[in-house]
């Protein structure tokens, strides 16, 4: 198997909506390929932390710190977009 062909699985199967033989297959893709792994595993904590549905308080510094990033990106793109025009 492919890791395309895993990637295109991957909802189902972290739903459990695909076959036993498929099932095996891609578990069996996971135990060698380190990369689909990390992506199922991430994909897989990021859906549990949306299904608790809690709010997550970033302490102050961070949160500044992540804002500032999120603006200079954005008035990074901002200033491609007006020189590209």
């Amino acid at each position: 198997m492919k890791c395309t062909e895993f990637l295109k699985e991957l909802t189902d199967y972290l739903d459990g909506r695909i076959s036993e033989h498929l099932r095996i297959e891609l578990d069996e893709h996971l135990h060698w390929c380190h990369e689909c792994h990390v992506v199922m595993n991430t994909t897989q904590k990021t859906i549990e932390i949306y299904r608790d549905n809690k709010l997550y308080e970033l302490p102050e510094g961070l949160r500044n710190r992540l804002h500032e990033a999120i603006m200079d990106k954005c008035r990074k793109t901002q200033g491609r977009k007006k020189s590209s025009t």
